[in-house]
């Protein structure tokens, strides 16, 4: 894969389609497609644009298909094309904020949704990630409630840390989210028939909000860049000013 051709897609965009039943031939040796895969991982690490990609390929570690492989050597195709992609970290001002979303149903497998959220500090993200939720959201407002409330765990995590380094107290940390059912119902403390059902541990972000420490404000879909965890499209880092990386190529 040293000379290969690159392309502009980290993932077949059928494949996520084909997830639900995946057919064809299995592959004769799959600890070849098991070593590529955990290499895959340790990429995702510092790249945040393959983290939905190598999340999927890891569900068909026991049984891997032949799609699958095909699926593998396409982000390797793609991380060719984006060698000298990074994230630049500049000096200015550390205001922590985060983007939350939900690709609602997005496993095919499960019917289950997709958390993903990245977090910013300054000109570039710091931490990322794509998660399946544990149980079947019966709506989008349910879907994007959990997202927000498990990155607000990371939120608590991320402002000692901070405050121990910095030696301040910093300003509330606001999380964008495009979805405003979910906004206020992390404002609002009463439960109802639309919130009685979620697990009680999901409204530690109500606890949060009420105290200051995080605020949740709404965003639009098409600035929405948290998208590119749970998307397939071309590529586009996770730096919210344009910059230019240390090996002088403009980042989208």
């Amino acid at each position: 894969m040293v000379d290969c051709k690159s392309v502009s897609t980290s993932m077949e965009l059928n494949f996520k389609k084909l997830c639900g039943s995946v057919v064809g031939p299995k592959l004769a040796n799959p600890s070849e497609y098991r070593q590529l895969v955990g290499g895959l991982m340790f990429l995702v690490n510092s790249q945040p644009d393959i983290c939905f990609v190598v999340n999927t390929l890891s569900q068909f570690m026991v049984q891997p298909h032949h799609i699958c492989w095909i699926t593998a050597k396409n982000l390797l195709r793609y991380l060719y094309g984006t060698i000298n992609y990074g994230l630049r970290y500049s000096v200015g001002n550390l205001r922590l904020h985060e983007y939350s979303d939900v690709d609602w149903v997005g496993s095919v497998v499960d019917r289950k949704s997709m958390s993903r959220w990245c977090f910013s500090l300054g000109s570039a993200s710091i931490s990322w990630m794509s998660k399946r939720q544990k149980s079947v959201a019966l709506s989008t407002t349910k879907a994007e409630y959990i997202a927000a409330s498990m990155a607000c765990c990371e939120v608590v995590w991320l402002r000692k840390l901070f405050s121990e380094l910095f030696e301040h107290v910093l300003d509330t940390t606001v999380i964008y989210c495009d979805n405003q059912s979910g906004i206020h119902l992390s404002e609002n403390l009463v439960f109802h028939n639309r919130s009685k059902h979620i697990d009680i541990k999901y409204h530690f972000i109500r606890d949060m909000v009420e105290q200051g420490a995080i605020r949740l404000q709404h965003i639009k879909i098409d600035e929405q860049v948290v998208d590119i965890l749970t998307n397939t499209g071309e590529v586009q880092i996770l730096n919210l000013p344009r910059e230019t990386s240390s090996r002088g190529r403009t980042l989208p």
